[in-house]
């Protein structure tokens, strides 16, 4: 009688987990180096998509009185944005600046007291000391005619989206899109179809800052209280009645941070409008960075930033201040007195600010400048030499001597593996478009400053939100660097950056670096200290360390607000790497600021806005993919 050997599932043949992907990396390997520099497809600057898309803007432009759509649609919206911004500018030159400081001043004090009055006078006034008076007027205008009709637009699609869960389905995409696109992707399509100059540059500001309007009021909207809705129906009010008696008042304060942060990306974004000829203080940075001169960039950003904190507080002041809260008596009585002070003033004083009262530190701050790079010399091109050699460099060449079918093959397998098929089939997607469309090298390039900076930021990130997570004192150190840092428009970064490193790949990676790490650390920071008290007590009661309790315990259990992070940071870093491009970044960035400078490579720039808007939908599904899958440790539990 035969016996039958019985397998135990001990044993069997146990492959480690690391085997397959180890299997497979082995395989690229392989793969590179025999096919190593073929089908790399170089980029081609007389390209025909390139010719197609700016024959298509001569023929627009020769046809932009004549064709119906520009005859009786485009034009029409362009003649009333024009308007808006022609109103604005005019009601503010008249104003002049006593107007404008005691106006200013006095709806600062209403909002926040006597400190943001005063503050708002102090700032407005630092327009005129900077000699930026005329540039920050302008600048105004823009944002005020752009965030009234982001809010026009905004407000009533996100109180739409708040009452309609299938509104909230259908609108979530098209807001994730629009996050996702570089600030410079939004200006190519807009100087096609609404020409160049402050109609445009409203446009594109509104367009950019829409999202945010759109996506909180929907959250204030859907957070009313149902016990309070359910009360408004049982008392008789209508659906009209409930929303303006029950869910605006009660949403009012999360509304107001939904203005606030409009003010702020509309601020980033009229920087950015100067390159289709949108007027303000956009002249004066982009005016610098093409001459790499601080002293001309920084009085300009300083105005920015003073503008940003100005409208910052103020609006974060009305939205801590309660629906019942009552302004006192002397609040009242001294912003009166500001107001008709500033407008008393008006006929008085001049209109424009005095020349005699402006500072010009233009020639100080660019010595200053070649001191520092004549005294860090060594540490600066150290730092920079060793990023480019060790980093920039190696990717760098690996990605543009790698046939195009095996990167993308390389990327569809890292997308299966971190955030499955759905992902996976998307990025694939994104990167066949990219190389039909023509830009695969420059693609590659920027993807190459993109990774680095993605690299150092979480590292940076990591490190600091750690340290704030675990020590209270240098949390509350950190916590006002983090809530200026966020408050600075995008371009503000450049300033420093170029000081040290001059034009190169390099300054493009710092300013990223500087740009995302606040946003990053503050997400690990929450995730860490989200970690429930019992699980950390259990664990130190079973005698982890301090080591022991981050990497096997709070780490892994803020592995959502980790993946949040690296997804911020990616898109936040492609944003500024593209914007870098002014700086020396070079690839895609410097495509789009060519196709506007110069009208013969406008394909070529419009074609290089599409490929970064894919490279930011590859990026971003990959890690939104991978915050939502389950950790390979409950899978295999399950």
């Amino acid at each position: 009688m035969s016996s039958t050997a019985v397998t135990t599932p001990s044993s069997r043949l146990k492959v480690p987990r690391w085997a397959v992907p180890a299997g497979v990396a082995v395989l690229f390997v392989v793969a590179y180096l025999v096919f190593r520099g073929t089908a790399t497809l170089p980029h081609d600057k007389e390209a025909p998509q390139f010719l197609a898309v700016t024959d298509l803007r001569e023929w627009i432009d020769d046809h932009r009185n004549d064709n119906p759509l520009f005859l009786y649609f485009l034009n029409y919206i362009r003649l009333f944005v024009g308007w808006l911004y022609g109103l604005f500018q005019s009601v503010l030159y008249a104003l002049g600046w006593p107007g404008i400081t005691g106006v200013m001043g006095a709806l600062a004090w209403l909002a926040g007291g006597w400190r943001i009055g005063l503050a708002a006078v102090a700032g407005v006034s630092a327009f005129g000391f900077l000699g930026l008076w005329q540039s920050s007027v302008d600048t105004l205008a823009l944002v005020a005619v752009s965030v009234l009709l982001s809010l026009a637009i905004g407000i009533p699609l996100g109180v739409w989206a708040g009452l309609s869960g299938r509104v909230r389905r259908v609108i979530t995409p098209v807001l994730d899109v629009m996050q996702i696109m570089p600030t410079f992707a939004y200006l190519a399509p807009l100087a096609l179809f609404f020409h160049i100059g402050a109609p445009a540059g409203a446009i594109a500001t509104m367009i950019y800052s829409i999202p945010p309007a759109i996506r909180i009021t929907a959250l204030a909207i859907s957070g009313v209280s149902p016990t309070a809705v359910e009360a408004s129906s049982s008392l008789g009010a209508t659906g009209r009645q409930t929303l303006f008696k029950v869910y605006l008042p009660l949403a009012r304060s999360t509304m107001a941070l939904a203005v606030n942060q409009t003010i702020m990306m509309a601020l980033s974004m009229v920087v950015i409008a100067n390159l289709i000829s949108a007027p303000g203080l956009g002249g004066d940075i982009i005016r610098g960075l093409s001459r790499a001169q601080v002293g001309i960039m920084l009085p300009a950003g300083v105005a920015i930033v003073i503008m940003a904190v100005l409208l910052d507080r103020t609006m974060m002041a009305i939205a801590h201040r309660g629906p019942h809260a009552r302004l006192r008596t002397v609040d009242l009585v001294a912003a009166g007195v500001l107001a008709v002070a500033g407008v008393a003033l008006i006929p008085v004083l001049p209109r424009t600010w005095p020349d005699d009262l402006t500072l010009n530190f233009v020639a100080e701050v660019n010595d200053a400048v070649r001191w520092a790079e004549t005294s860090w010399y060594g540490v600066t091109t150290f730092i920079k030499d060793l990023t480019t050699g060790v980093l920039l460099n190696p990717l760098e060449t690996l990605l543009t001597s790698s046939p195009w079918w095996l990167v993308a093959l390389a990327v569809l397998a890292v997308a299966w593996r971190v955030s499955g098929v759905r992902a996976a089939l998307t990025a694939l997607v994104c990167l066949l478009a990219i190389a039909l469309l023509g830009v695969w090298e420059h693609t590659m390039q920027t993807l190459t400053t993109v990774v680095v900076a993605v690299f150092v930021t979480l590292v940076a990130g990591l490190l600091l939100g750690v340290a704030a997570a675990r020590s209270p004192r240098y949390s509350a150190v950190q916590r006002p660097i983090l809530d200026a840092a966020q408050t600075m428009p995008a371009f503000v970064y450049l300033l420093p950056a170029l000081a040290l490193f001059e034009t190169t790949r390099f300054t493009a990676i710092f300013a990223s670096v500087i740009y995302a790490v606040p946003p990053v650390v503050r997400l690990v920071e929450d995730g860490i200290k989200g970690v429930p008290a019992t699980v950390v007590e259990a664990a130190t009661s079973a005698g982890s360390t301090s080591g022991q309790l981050l990497w096997k315990v709070q780490l892994p259990m803020a592995r959502r607000a980790i993946l949040l992070a690296a997804n911020q940071g990616i898109v936040m870093t492609l944003a500024m790497v593209v914007v870098g491009g002014l700086v020396g970044a070079g690839a895609l960035g410097y495509d789009v600021v060519v196709g506007f400078s110069q009208r013969p490579d406008f394909g070529m720039g419009f074609v290089a806005g599409i490929a970064t808007v894919l490279l930011g939908i590859m990026l971003d599904r990959i890690t939104q993919g991978a915050d939502r899958r389950p950790s390979p440790r409950k899978r295999k539990s399950t």
